[in-house]
């Protein structure tokens, strides 16, 4: 831990147990019993805390990503959409997605967890539903802007949320979770849409319609659930005892020092049956990114999984540049995959585990969601259309931003390991923090994980 316990008798016991070189079996046993009780505290919160954020996740991809199917079982042409139209739709999400999430970083723990989860859950499920009555263009634009806002609030939150639950050794895995049910998002997503686009013509409503409709319904009845299953904190959580309180509060002084403390026209339904069907790449994905994250706590490395799983995606899209066989560029989807998922959640990790105190973290996090985000405004323009089946584009730049990313890590790890050397010199110093200055990752104390 980067942390140093406040010199109080127990924080001077657990770290004699820590560096003691000779235990008694008495001591042997109180740290063989403490481990005990915080593996089984890590569960229970693995158990109540992390599925409620995974289904918030889950929801929010199926809700931003059923614009595909609905295009594809005629909305386009229910509501008479042109040209690019369809691509300006998808791109406007991304804006004021991009907008929400800064401002959200830094004011969802002031107005509260529990407060701000279910009530942007419930308006955007409000949204998606209100997408099922568009008559046009516009209609479809304005509620595609205000579902990226809403949405845009959701993934700050969520990840500060469990930075606020869980300790840094222990954050990879946890956000791995959200990335493993946007995964099945896609999977699931598939098969939900083509069971309620079979209700296509009931109560002379397209399919699309009811799509939208009954997804956003069950947005909102998620959201009523969320005012009960998001705890305010640890003190009032209802599924902890007075003896797990405690144990979070131990957990909640050991990391005080990174913490502040305060497609156009009409298909059939042979398209979503066949996309319901292909749920392997989506799946995938989920799976080498649980490895992932898992290795990566496991082993304490934030920078190696990104840099061995980002050549993967290279390789998928200058594969997919390539003049190959449908069968090799579907293989090359699954390399693709791998490294979006492993260096998305990846680089959110190592960022938000090296960043302190709060505020910080939580301004940094801001400002990387809004930059990455900024690839949603991009993908709808260079991922066009009439640029099927090649995309030559779009996959060019996505090589080449995997590209940029791959070399910047290892600039970011240099500053990090350079600074670190620093760090060591000042303790061997006797460096003593000045009273009443604000702790931060720069303190000779705090160490980075690379």
């Amino acid at each position: 831990m980067a942390a140093i316990l406040p010199p109080t008798e127990s924080g001077e016991k657990m770290e004699q147990l820590h560096h003691s070189e000779y235990l008694s079996q008495d001591d042997i046993g109180l740290n063989i019993d403490a481990k005990k009780k915080e593996d089984a505290l890590r569960r229970k919160l693995d158990r109540y805390v992390a599925p409620v954020m995974m289904i918030l996740m889950l929801i929010s991809y199926l809700d931003r990503g059923n614009i595909g199917f609905a295009a594809t079982q005629g909305m386009t042409k229910d509501i008479k959409l042109k040209g690019s139209e369809l691509n300006t739709a998808v791109s406007v999400f991304y804006i004021f997605y991009i907008l929400a999430e800064f401002p959200t970083s830094i004011l969802v723990k002031r107005l509260q967890f529990n407060r701000v989860i279910p009530t942007i859950t419930f308006c955007w499920g409000l949204v998606c539903l209100c997408t099922g009555f568009v008559k046009g263009f516009g209609g479809l634009v304005t509620c595609r802007v205000f579902l990226g806002f809403f949405e845009g609030c959701l993934f700050p939150s969520m990840t500060l949320f469990l930075c606020n639950w869980y300790t840094r050794e222990e954050l990879g895995i946890r956000i791995a979770y959200l990335f493993i049910a946007s995964a099945l998002s896609g999977a699931f997503g598939g098969l939900i849409a083509f069971g309620i686009l079979y209700m296509d013509g009931v109560s002379g409503w397209a399919g699309w319609r009811w799509l939208y409709v009954i997804e956003g319904i069950i947005t909102i009845l998620w959201a009523f659930c969320c005012i009960f299953l998001v705890p305010k904190n640890f003190e009032t959580a209802y599924f902890l005892n007075e003896e797990e309180k405690e144990l979070m509060r131990q957990r909640a002084i050991r990391t005080q020092a990174y913490s502040d403390s305060a497609g156009a026209g009409h298909h059939g339904k042979a398209d979503i049956k066949e996309a319901a069907k292909d749920v392997k790449i989506n799946i995938w994905g989920a799976i080498v990114y649980a490895i992932g994250a898992f290795l990566s706590d496991r082993y304490q490395t934030r920078f190696l999984p990104l840099i061995l799983a980002a050549p993967f995606g290279m390789i998928g899209y200058a594969i997919l540049l390539s003049p190959v066989s449908p069968a090799v560029q579907y293989f090359a989807t699954h390399l693709v995959s791998t490294a979006c998922f492993l260096c998305t959640g990846g680089n959110i990790t190592w960022l938000s585990a090296n960043c302190a105190p709060d505020g910080k973290r939580a301004a940094s996090l801001g400002i990387l969601l809004t930059l990455t985000n900024i690839g949603g405004v991009v993908s709808g323009q260079i991922y066009q259309t009439n640029a099927a089946p090649k995309y030559t584009l779009g996959h060019a730049w996505s090589l080449g931003c995997l590209a940029f990313a791959w070399c910047g890590w290892w600039v970011i790890r240099s500053i990090y390991r350079k600074r670190d050397i620093e760090k060591n010199k000042k303790l061997a110093e006797g460096y003593v923090k000045p009273e009443g200055t604000m702790y931060t990752d720069r303190e000779p104390d705090f160490h980075y994980q690379t």
